[in-house]
């Protein structure tokens, strides 16, 4: 897989203007102005670069890692630095909107570069993309104007600075944004929320548990066609616990179903759940239930 260590060279593989700033790129449609065409197709690629962009499609699909998306109503996609990209001749965009590219490297020595690591949607997949309203559009629009601005003025003492505050701006925008979105997109956080449980029923019923140990949050993720950011911040939006806190919870409560069947000693409900280790088992229960699994056996049998 050809992977791009500057910017320069990322752009001219994918056919669209060579930047004005070595590290920073900024395309946006004005007026009668588009977007230039990208390179109709690709086979995988990655970079070391960030990309904000807004795309609308016209027709195909954009494979971003395992997951195709569509793009029929515009949203704002966030990619990080080493994430695979994928793309065919079926793909046609609308040119409108913008395009922002920077290496990581820009941001050294900034705040952003610490802040920027904590935006769980640069680690989402392109069908978990932020959809924005007309309203919103026009918001982040007016940041992206800002920093276009500045990216084609002289350059002087101030202008990293500058355009380093749009960035960060715009990117508190989009956090914003994806709470709404969350808060707004209820019955898909329920229906993850039974994925999510399903996934671990089926692992359950079929034995896995046992025989592989209990399932790693990146193999739930995968198996639902999701990011395991995106998963996990969806079910903290839903649950107020986070994908692991809900695995851990799912088997407690098996625990609890095991541990009054007769004969299982602790060791075996714990190797029956899939835990190597019985005094892990132990403290995990005794965290979440307050009690140890031998107290919460003994206090059943008295009721």
């Amino acid at each position: 897989m050809q992977h791009f260590k500057t910017l320069s060279a990322y752009l001219e593989y994918i056919e669209l203007p060579p930047p004005e700033h070595p590290m920073l790129s900024v395309l946006l449609a004005t007026g009668a102005h588009f977007l230039p065409c990208p390179k109709e197709s690709s086979p995988p690629i990655s970079n070391d670069c960030y990309s904000i962009s807004l795309k609308k499609k016209v027709k195909g699909n954009l494979n971003y890692g395992r997951t195709k998306y569509d793009f029929t109503n515009g949203a704002l996609i966030f990619i990080a630095p080493r994430q695979v990209l994928q793309w065919d001749s079926s793909v046609v965009f609308e040119q409108k909107g913008f395009s922002i590219n920077f290496h990581e490297d820009f941001l050294k020595g900034t705040e952003l570069a610490t802040q920027i690591k904590k935006y769980g949607f640069f680690s989402y997949t392109v069908n978990e993309a932020l959809h924005l309203s007309p309203k919103e559009e026009k918001q982040i629009e007016s940041i992206v104007k800002n920093i276009e601005i500045e990216y084609h003025n002289n350059q002087d003492a101030f202008s990293k600075e500058i355009i380093i505050s749009q960035l960060s701006t715009l990117l508190k925008y989009a956090n914003r944004f994806y709470e709404r979105q969350f808060l707004n997109r209820k019955e898909l956080s329920n229906n993850l929320l039974n994925q999510f449980n399903q996934q671990l029923d089926a692992y359950f019923e079929s034995g896995q548990l046992q025989e592989k140990g209990v399932p790693s949050i990146e193999q739930l993720a995968q198996k639902m066609a999701v990011s395991q950011r995106y998963l996990s911040d969806t079910l903290k939006k839903e649950t107020g616990h986070t994908t692991t806190e809900n695995l851990h919870l799912y088997l407690i409560d098996e625990a609890k179903n095991i541990l009054l069947e007769p004969n299982n000693s602790i060791s075996e409900v714990a190797y029956k759940l899939g835990f190597e280790y019985p005094q892990y088992f132990s403290r995990l229960f005794k965290k979440k239930v307050g009690i140890s699994p031998t107290e919460y056996r003994e206090k059943f049998k008295m009721n």
